[in-house]
């Protein structure tokens, strides 16, 4: 692991900022187990699983705690949709009192198709919520459905920013996405272009990808910088993916500081466990009686740059930022 250097910044990605809500100091005891089912990333999972810790914290606090009033049950997103919607539906079926749907879109689909009446709390990473008719919108979302919107698109067209901001005299952007980022590679490609880049676009397909044959293939292009979007199938390489950089001498930004743990450059993004911890305080409150129509949809505020001295230096960068980056060798 590389030594870092984080800055955070409070952004308001919405007018107004994001609703807070008063804790509740303890759930009412009745003896009642409540019933809880997360259809997400593996808990074992050392990348966006390391997540759930947070989400079960802010139960605690709630006053729901495992092995005394709380069952938790998890189903990963990590399969093929039929399977997926199939977990969900074993879910309805034991009678959990809230669904969780984390990551992509796919858990969502999921949660909705085989219920319509257990109440449901996401945190949408890698699509809109609102644009795909989930929710109303963030202050009123209506029906049954609410939780938390990372609002990764706008955040790909800052992580584009930022990689000019670090590399002025670069232009050719690399760009590795998959379904799962779709809306945020065309938020990062308007972005890219807007600010005069050559975008090289590199769709991958049929997953587990091999990202040694994906880097020889950009090779090809001679890239000077490279944007890693958002993906469930970028997480367990990523330390493949940070020594690839490293090889082919390609300054990247990825999303979460966990890939720059692993070895990468640049992450511009949400410490990784705040849509667990969100979804917690949610999943807390409508057990405690809530509904989720009355719970405003939340966006993170708080978002965190981490670099890589080590990773810098690796490749030999030369960036603006002399205090974050090596100079050249």
């Amino acid at each position: 692991m590389g030594n870092h250097i984080n800055r955070r910044e409070l952004i308001a990605l919405l007018g107004g900022t994001a609703a807070t809500w008063p804790l509740a100091a303890r759930a009412q005891q009745d003896g009642r187990v409540r019933r809880v089912g997360v259809i997400g990333p593996r808990p074992e999972n050392a990348g966006v699983g390391a997540g759930y810790p947070a989400m079960l914290d802010e139960l605690r606090k709630l006053g729901f705690s495992e092995g005394r009033n709380l069952m938790v049950e998890y189903r990963s997103n990590e399969q093929e949709p039929r399977a997926v919607f199939a977990e969900a539906a074993a879910l309805v079926r034991s009678n959990v009192d809230v669904l969780v749907a984390i990551g992509s879109e796919l858990p969502m689909q999921a949660a909705l198709a085989t219920n319509s009446t257990i109440p449901i709390v996401f945190a949408a990473i890698n699509y809109d919520p609102i644009e795909r008719g989930y929710v109303k919108s963030l202050r009123d979302p209506g029906g049954n459905v609410t939780g938390m919107f990372l609002r990764q698109p706008e955040l790909a067209e800052k992580q584009v920013e930022l990689l000019t901001q670090a590399f002025p005299e670069r232009t050719r952007l690399a760009v590795l996405w998959d379904a799962f980022s779709a809306d945020q590679f065309s938020s990062a490609e308007r972005r890219a272009k807007w600010l005069h880049l050559e975008v090289l676009s590199l769709k991958l397909e049929n997953p587990p990808y091999d990202f040694d044959a994906v880097f020889r293939s950009l090779a090809q292009n001679s890239p000077q910088m490279l944007l890693v979007l958002s993906s469930q199938y970028f997480v367990p390489p990523r330390q493949r993916i940070a020594e690839l950089t490293i090889q082919y001498r390609l300054p990247t930004m990825n999303i979460f500081k966990l890939y720059v743990d692993a070895g990468g450059l640049m992450s511009y993004g949400v410490d990784i466990a705040t849509p667990f911890r969100r979804a917690g305080y949610y999943v807390g409150k409508i057990l405690r009686g809530a509904k989720p129509a009355e719970l405003p949809v939340e966006q993170p505020t708080t978002f965190e740059l981490a670099i890589n001295l080590k990773t810098a230096k690796a490749i030999g960068s030369s960036c603006r930022w002399p205090s974050c980056c090596a100079p050249t060798r």
